[in-house]
């Protein structure tokens, strides 16, 4: 976007990435992130946030994978979230294995708790076979002990050599699928790392800082630090670490970059899901068309289109509006309560006619005008559905299977 009036610092072209659909680095629009606080294993659960992530604003969803469970959960998330997923790995190496198995988009690898180069050389191998790229997460309070003693502490030299040398053993296997942090806890030493890993490297940096705290004082540091970096230039992903529910970090990043003229605002903002087994439409199609008819009337909704029945009004629940496609028919709801049902080809008409409703009236008297059989008819739509399309349409099972014996060798 065009950000010529606004005194900002132009912005470091770094190295381009892809994380799933979404653009990193070389210019690409800055990008928020948040992390899920579910157990990865409780797959509605964390879906559900994931869903709840997407609609405050985060083009990212990081998840921990700390055990085989997790890493199972990670093959039946993936393929229904909104989002790109990354994995979160420390200490256990086989757990990066165990999360490429299960598709996820992205790694994100501490060098201060996987310390062994014969393993981060062989994780590197395999992203760079699968094309996941990987985030080099360097944390001051997690430095490597040798790396701490050398530089008398955690100075922004030491976190800067501690990607220097995860980004050298990268090499040795040819893998350059990078984007680094060099987070602290310290807004001045958060920022003198960052600068000094801008003036070194040519990846993408993704800027946070780290344990900012809860609310007000969290958003206060963390705005502090990002804006000072993204002011200079610095930085293609953002992620504020609030001790708050994670959709806050995501509104806050959101909200950030939108004030200084980083992102455009939008009057509605549209998500829906990537598609999967149980898709019933093109959900690109419709959602291309919803989202251009809702833009065109400029209405300040969350509106979510789904492709599935089964899972998509519980998973986006948290939107105001949204419709979900199944047995040739859309299932029309609002804050995850169906409201009506509509024939398939009258999806994109129903959900912008029921906007404009809500904008108008509000969504109790929306809720109140809502077709009294309109939930029995949608359960009888996805009793059918699972019938048709069994309970494991992504194949997950399979994959699991994948990861167990990935992990049992």
């Amino acid at each position: 976007m065009d950000s010529s009036n606004v005194l900002l610092a132009k912005r470091k072209i770094t190295k381009r990435i892809s994380l799933g659909k979404v653009a990193i680095g070389g210019g690409a629009q800055i990008s928020v992130q948040s992390m899920t606080t579910t157990k990865t294993a409780d797959v509605e659960g964390t879906l559900q946030q994931i869903y709840e992530l997407a609609q405050a604003g985060a083009d990212i969803v990081r998840c921990t994978c700390n055990e085989q469970e997790a890493a199972e959960g990670l093959a039946q998330i993936i393929p229904r979230s909104p989002v790109p997923i990354v994995a979160d790995v420390h200490f256990h190496h086989e757990m990066a294995f165990a999360a490429l198995e299960a598709g996820v988009n992205g790694l994100r690898l501490n060098p201060g708790n996987l310390r062994k180069p014969a393993e981060i050389k062989e994780i590197a191998k395999e992203a760079m076979d699968r094309k996941v790229p990987i985030r080099i997460g360097v944390n001051a309070g997690s430095l490597h002990p040798e790396i701490y003693e050398r530089f008398g502490g955690a100075t922004p030299e030491a976190l800067v050599e501690s990607a220097r040398l995860e980004l050298e053993y990268f090499g040795e296997v040819g893998f350059d699928d990078v984007k680094i942090s060099v987070k602290a806890s310290s807004i001045p030493l958060m920022v003198a790392a960052y600068r000094l890993a801008s003036e070194t490297f040519d990846y993408p940096l993704h800027l946070g800082l780290t344990e900012a705290g809860p609310l007000p004082g969290g958003l206060i540091k963390g705005s502090a630090g990002i804006g000072t970096l993204l002011a200079e230039g610095i930085g293609d992903t953002i992620r504020f670490s609030l001790t708050a529910d994670p959709v806050e970090e995501a509104r806050a990043g959101r909200m950030l970059l939108e004030s200084m003229g980083l992102r455009e605002r939008k009057g509605v903002d549209l998500i829906a899901c990537p598609s999967c087994g149980r898709a019933e439409i093109d959900v690109i199609a419709v959602a291309k068309a919803a989202q251009e008819a809702l833009e065109a009337r400029n209405l300040p909704l969350q509106v979510a289109v789904m492709g599935c029945v089964v899972n998509g009004p519980g998973e986006a629940r948290a939107a105001d509006l949204g419709i979900a496609a199944g047995r040739k028919r859309g299932h029309l709801f609002i804050k995850g309560k169906i409201v009506r049902v509509v024939p398939e080809d009258q999806m994109v008409e129903a959900l912008v006619s029921e906007a404009e409703k809500l904008v108008a009236e509000g969504i109790e008297a929306r809720l109140a005008a809502a077709d009294p059989n309109a939930q029995s008819e949608a359960e009888a739509d996805r009793a059918e559905l699972f019938q048709v399309k069994g309970h494991d349409a992504n194949h997950r099972e399979v994959i699991v299977e994948k990861i167990r014996r990935r992990i049992s060798n």
